[in-house]
């Protein structure tokens, strides 16, 4: 926290407020996405709205002192547990949040801060909140929609109607999952398999909201996509020419650094192993914070990466108890948490086993490094086909035929892992040099003047002006 958070003077008429969705993939990208506009304009003051019970996950970690929080009340579920109701957990979001955010935008020029702040210039709003685009219109305040899934995911979702007019929703897999879809505007030709898991099973409990919220963007005077404009052009070009306002790539949406500092033995115990280990032998496995496979899936993942000899570094929020002893062999190690973006960088890293949620992702494409999909939720089963088949950076672990339940066992998983890690094979050195050529298209984007730095510019330019 600031130590004198009272003593934050604004010294500009230029107020943001942030407002993210209530989820760790929505939370972490709006937070870098701020400190980037700071770090463009250090006048700038900026309101972080979350949750109370957000404010005590994030309210200590160090930001810049124009970046202030303001809480809403816990009038949703916790956010232990809300992947156990998820449609339950949507529903309060999309309904539990807009009074409480009214009434703290009232008390705004009311607080006690010792200068006020300037009349609110804009509010940046993530697009599964679609209600702050209504209320920034009764108020006349001009709302910038971020969407943190692909620009490819954003277009679907646009574009519904059209699955719908050529006969392909509702889904059949079992019948059609190989079917081509190449009607959706800037779309490359894409398997019905390859959707977003919400348009079948039991994923269309939650299809309304995501529709909604695509919709609702249309009403809104910005759009910021999290992409990289190079490595999703033609469908970002096709969104520019149907919507009459500004639409923004501005990814990736992760907080930059000198990748040279990242070395060294100050740092966690972890860093300390990596050092110890050779350049590019390391698996990297995570598979995120929110949902994860099976138990008995995590069995055979477990055996299947263990068996075949790598060294990894796993992160697990959850049982430990697989492990021996609570922990790994003498090949890996096995942590709680851990700085994925910095891990990533570490030159001993050499891939990355990955849920392919869009924030994890853009981090390993922005350090090189080549991944293993293995996508269990929502837009996962897409980035996945973009990782594989349009950016060429990494492989499935799977088939996508999310109709089937069969688990991939641990002998497949131990040749995949041997073949995937081993750096002297044509096929992984093909793959590796991609990695690096994406690797070069996601920095060029953040480097000044590049496309994600001009945008961000444009934008603050934008409101600025009114």
């Amino acid at each position: 926290m600031d130590p004198h958070p009272a003593q934050v003077k604004p010294t500009s008429l230029c107020h943001v407020l942030a407002l993210p969705y209530p989820g760790r993939g929505h939370v972490n990208p709006m937070m870098n996405i701020c400190k980037l506009l700071v770090s463009r304009q250090p006048d700038i003051l900026i309101t972080f709205v979350v949750t109370e019970e957000w404010l005590g996950f994030i309210g200590s970690q160090s930001k810049p002192h124009n970046i202030r929080f303001r809480t809403l009340p816990n009038t949703i579920p916790s956010e232990h547990g809300r992947a156990n109701d998820f449609a339950g957990f949507l529903e309060a979001v999309f309904t539990k949040m807009e009074a409480p955010f009214e009434e703290l935008l009232d008390r705004l020029l009311l607080d006690d801060d010792e200068q006020p702040p300037a009349a609110l210039t804009a509010i940046i709003a993530d697009t599964y909140l679609p209600w702050v685009v209504d209320v920034g219109n009764r108020r006349n305040i001009p709302v910038a929609s971020l969407w943190t899934m692909s620009a490819l995911v954003f277009s679907v979702f646009h574009h519904f109607e059209l699955l719908e007019r050529n006969g392909h929703f509702p889904f059949d897999l079992s019948e059609k999952g190989d079917e081509l879809v190449d009607y959706i505007p800037g779309l490359e030709p894409t398997k019905l398999a390859d959707f977003p898991t919400i348009f079948h099973g039991a994923g269309r409990k939650i299809l309304h909201a995501a529709l909604q919220s695509a919709s609702k963007v249309s009403k809104a005077q910005y759009l910021l996509l999290s992409s990289v404009y190079k490595l999703e052009a033609k469908t970002i070009d096709a969104l520019k020419e149907e919507f009459s306002f500004p639409v923004y790539p501005i990814g990736p949406t992760i907080p930059y650094f000198n990748v040279s500092s990242i070395t060294g033995h100050n740092g966690p115990k972890y860093f300390e192993w990596l050092e110890t280990q050779p350049v590019g032998s390391v698996l990297y496995v995570s598979l995120g914070s929110f949902l994860s496979v099976s138990s008995a899936q995590m069995d055979e993942i477990i055996a299947g990466i263990r068996n075949s000899g790598v060294r990894y570094l796993w992160v697990t929020r959850g049982d430990t108890s697989r492990f021996k002893d609570g922990h790994a062999d003498d090949r890996g190690i096995v942590v709680p948490w851990c700085d994925q973006l910095r891990v990533l960088c570490h030159a001993s890293t050499g891939g990355f086993w990955t849920h392919c949620g869009l924030n994890s992702t853009i981090e390993s494409l922005y350090a090189g490094v080549p991944m293993l999909t293995f996508p269990i939720f929502w837009d996962q089963v897409p980035n996945s086909k973009q990782i594989v088949q349009d950016w060429k950076t990494g492989w499935r672990v799977k088939k996508p035929d999310i109709a089937s339940e069969s688990l991939v066992t641990r002998d497949e998983i131990t040749e995949l892992v041997k073949r995937f890690m081993d750096l002297n094979s044509d096929e992984r050195k093909q793959m590796s040099l991609r990695a690096r050529e994406v690797q070069e298209i996601c920095r060029e984007a953040v480097a000044e003047n590049g496309s994600s730095i001009t945008n961000l510019d444009a934008f603050l330019k934008d409101i600025s002006l009114g």
